[in-house]
């Protein structure tokens, strides 16, 4: 009877140390939802590349632009505004599900885990976006849902040390995604779509099925 009661004690104290050192309050319906968002996204992107082509060439080493300067600077705005409200509704869905939930529960929404969360998760992503905003401005089109990717995955797996551990696994999918994507330039949008969309839709599914029922 003591040995239970020892063990049910250890499982109480664990509980509470992975409640103070890590963000559990993720809602997993906001993962589906994003990834909803980015089909979305590159439903609206396919349109713009594709049925309203600008004219480019598909060179061994990526994407290069050889339209007018002026149809260039309008679809790379275009293309820059959808992943932008694609980024802002996933982030504001996150924000606003993740806080009731954190309510619902009575965890503490803003603090040190949440915030070594998003530490981690900034790092990466700014780089990345920069990264893939200099590749867009050269011209390098074939290079940046494979970047988006990688990066996102990297920011995915250094956060998930601070929450649901399927983040990472979540993250490293995204990775190895994104290394397969540098391997076929010419079907980034397709790549872009499973791994912002498609897996996204998977793990918000199993998180919300595991955590948030």
């Amino acid at each position: 009877m003591k040995e239970n009661q020892v063990q049910q004690d250890l499982a109480s104290i664990r509980s509470l140390m992975e409640r103070s050192s890590k963000f559990l309050s993720l809602s997993g319906l906001s993962g589906i939802l994003a990834g909803v968002y980015a089909l979305i996204g590159a439903a609206i992107a396919y349109r713009i590349i594709y049925i309203n082509p600008i004219d480019i060439k598909r060179p061994v080493r990526g994407f290069f632009y050889e339209g007018s300067i002026n149809d260039y600077i309008v679809t790379l705005a275009e293309l820059f505004f959808v992943a932008i409200v694609v980024l802002l509704s996933s982030i504001a869905t996150g924000f606003i599900l993740s806080l009731r939930k954190a309510r619902r529960t009575g965890q503490p929404f803003w603090g040190a885990s949440s915030k070594a969360l998003v530490f981690n998760m900034l790092v990466p992503l700014l780089t990345g976006g920069a990264l893939m905003f200099l590749f867009a401005l050269r011209g390098y089109f074939g290079i940046v849902a494979p970047a988006s990717l990688i990066f996102y995955g990297l920011a995915l797996v250094g956060a998930g040390n601070y929450t649901f551990k399927g983040v990472q696994y979540l993250g490293i999918n995204e990775i190895i995604l994104g290394l397969i994507a540098a391997l076929y330039p010419g079907y980034g949008l397709l790549f872009w779509a499973i791994g912002f969309g498609v897996l996204h839709i998977i793990y918000g599914s199993i998180m919300y099925l595991k955590y948030d029922k």
